[in-house]
């Protein structure tokens, strides 16, 4: 659901729906810019700023979905990379950007759009379809009017339109297809001889060479840091609460509440659009009102209003369906568009409407009335919200209360546990790849092994282990890496001496072998030196499964071959073993006897390619045009 939330509006409505389970998506908003005369910008773009605020919000918001990814399987230290953090960085300045270019060419969302958008969402859903409660409920929730939020989902779609636009003019001639075809079907003849890992030259090691690689490699022979951990843990489903509520509780929230309970009145509705033309100055306005003004006397006259829409409405999304707009709530379009429709009878048509996109001409198709369920009817909803509200609660209460009182005193978990009556519970000595229970959390290991907590001593932040389930931890033991004795790991020492001395053999065998080639020696006469055998490939495409990859690659990585002469290759089977590859013919495929669908297929993979780079283009010549400043020290 998180990943359907954030491919609708990039984190806005999962800010919406779901608060503090993830972050908010905040930077189109100019309400945590702060007012004084001490910069706290991270970057700033013309006039417009980015927040450390918005910055930390924003990477918090890619560090949680890259931990939901991975199911927390990753090593959290890769956030604390700078390229990492100027990714996000530049992300946030393009998108300023394309909103300042937005803003200058007067883009904006049509209403409809913006309707289809927001109803599409399945957080304000109900069974499938939009629920204009619930929708009104869960922004209630965050203190939020759906005005509001329409306003900002509706810059946030305008954000993408650019590069969709450009993107969109994108196209693939045909002798790029035919390019595309030629090479992706081309096919190779190579040979090759298989060199494998030579036997050692000698097995015995010197004592002393073993102690010197031993001593130089002393980091790769070491017991693990360790460490055991004391921790609190808390768990709303352990928790002793009341969670069933008496009648008198459950009526009171209900009339609380009731507004969650209604449906308001709906309205079939459909409409012709008159767009102003033109900047919209006042010339261009009196022309579209006079042809809207026109279009409504046919429809006075008795010109079906479906037919006019088709042949006249301006708004591409409605106009081949006859103007349907479909049935539409309160609080979901431009006002003035929605005061006309609900002044309306059943029937009716209104007179031309100015909204942001011009002049609509109205028709209402039918009503549904608005409708309230009983009490009786949600009782059993109430009563489960009910039950996890107050699990909830306590859950919050009693976590808040152990930060406060870890913080309090962040040199033992005793007293905060003692005034809680929690548990104080130990793990086993692990290392930094993790242990047993809660050892084996990532999030866990990193509080274990922070500065804070190792070095320092002091309690951990809460450390998150789950759905309103936290714990705080604190090291109760540490013992250092500490050197394995040169007995424990003789034998590894010995092997892997042995080892880089047959690594060094085979590639200085290999080197010598190729460079022969490459001075004039035949693949055959050097294969039969070595008493080894010639393979032939013929007809071999990029994507063949009966001949090793590594081969594959290096020959489409050799250049054609011409007057006559082959093209050699050193290849790199793995496991000290190597190949000797001569690149011997192409034929290139024939790109006439390719089907349609597969040319189809072609040209849409290079509009692809085109649209791409022509969008990454755009944005960055939007960018050069425009005076950035980075502040790096502040991230």
């Amino acid at each position: 659901m998180l990943q359907d939330l954030r491919a609708k509006t990039s984190g806005l409505i999962a800010k919406i729906i779901l608060g503090a389970i993830v972050v908010a998506f905040s930077f189109f908003g100019i309400e945590s810019y702060f007012i004084g005369r001490t910069d706290t910008f991270v970057a700033r773009i013309g006039d417009k700023e980015i927040s450390q605020q918005e910055f930390r919000t924003r990477f918090d918001e890619f560090r949680q979905q890259q931990l939901q990814r991975t199911n927390g399987a990753i090593d959290a230290r890769i956030f604390d990379q700078p390229d990492i953090k100027r990714r996000i960085l530049d992300q946030m300045i393009d998108e300023q950007v394309l909103l300042n270019a937005n803003e200058k060419y007067g883009i904006a969302i049509p209403a409809d759009r913006l309707r289809e958008e927001i109803s599409s969402i399945p957080a304000f859903q109900r069974d499938g379809a939009f629920d204009a409660a619930l929708y009104r409920a869960r922004l209630s929730a965050q203190g939020m009017t759906p005005n509001a939020f329409a306003e900002r989902v509706a810059e946030e779609l305008a954000a993408r339109e650019i590069p969709v636009d450009v993107a969109s003019s994108a196209f693939a001639t045909d002798k790029e297809v035919d390019e595309l075809l030629r090479l992706r079907g081309q096919l190779r003849d190579f040979s090759f001889v298989t060199l494998t890992a030579p036997e050692p030259a000698s097995t015995e090691i010197p004592e002393q060479e073993l102690t010197e690689f031993y001593e130089a490699h002393q980091q790769d022979y070491m017991n693990p840091e360790l460490v055991a951990l004391e921790y609190v843990e808390v768990n709303a489903q352990d928790l002793a609460v009341q969670l069933v509520a008496d009648e008198a509780t459950l009526k009171d929230r209900y009339e609380k509440e009731k507004f969650r309970f209604v449906t308001t009145e709906q309205r079939l509705a459909s409409h012709i659009l008159i767009k102003v033309q033109g900047d919209g100055g006042p010339d261009e306005q009196k022309k579209a009102l006079e042809a809207a003004e026109a279009v409504s006397a046919r429809i006075k006259a008795g010109e079906d209003f479906a037919e006019l829409a088709k042949t006249e409405s301006a708004d591409l999304g409605s106009r081949a369906l006859g103007g349907d707009l479909g049935w539409m709530d309160k609080g979901m379009t431009d006002p003035a568009f929605e005061e006309a429709l609900y002044a309306l009878e059943k029937g009716q048509v209104s007179d031309p409407v100015l909204s942001s996109e011009g002049y609509h001409i109205i028709e209402v198709r039918d009503i549904r009335p608005g409708a309230a369920r009983s009490f009786e009817e949600v009782r059993e909803e109430l009563a489960s919200e009910y039950a996890e509200s107050e699990r909830e609660r306590a859950y919050n209460e009693l976590s808040g209360r152990l930060i406060d009182l870890s913080y309090e005193d962040s040199t033992s978990l005793a007293p905060a546990a003692a005034e809680l009556g929690l548990k104080v519970e130990k793990t086993e000595l692990f290392s930094r790849s993790g242990g047993s229970g809660l050892a084996g959390n990532p999030e866990v290991v990193r509080a274990a092994f922070s500065d804070p907590v190792l070095l320092q001593g002091n309690n951990s932040d809460q450390v998150e282990l789950g759905p309103n389930h936290m714990a705080v931890v604190r090291v109760s033991e540490h013992k250092p890496a500490t050197p394995k004795p040169m007995a424990e790991v003789k034998d590894q020492v010995e092997q892997r001496v042995i080892a880089e001395r047959v690594s060094k053999q085979a590639q200085e065998r290999a080197d010598e072998l190729f460079a022969r080639l490459e001075k004039g020696e035949s693949l055959p006469a050097l294969a039969q030196e070595l008493t080894l055998e010639v393979q032939d490939q013929q007809g071999i495409g990029r994507s063949a499964v009966n001949v090793d990859q590594a081969l594959v690659s290096a020959a489409f990585a050799l250049p054609r071959p011409a007057g006559g002469k082959s093209e050699f290759s050193l290849v790199t089977l793995g496991g000290d073993s190597f190949a000797l590859l001569e690149l011997k013919g192409v034929t290139d495929a024939d790109p006439a006897a390719a089907d349609q669908p597969t040319r189809e297929a072609a040209r849409n993979t290079i509009k692809q390619a085109n649209a791409d780079a022509a969008a990454r283009e755009f944005v960055a010549a939007l960018r050069a045009g425009m005076e950035i400043e980075i502040s790096e020290e502040r991230w």
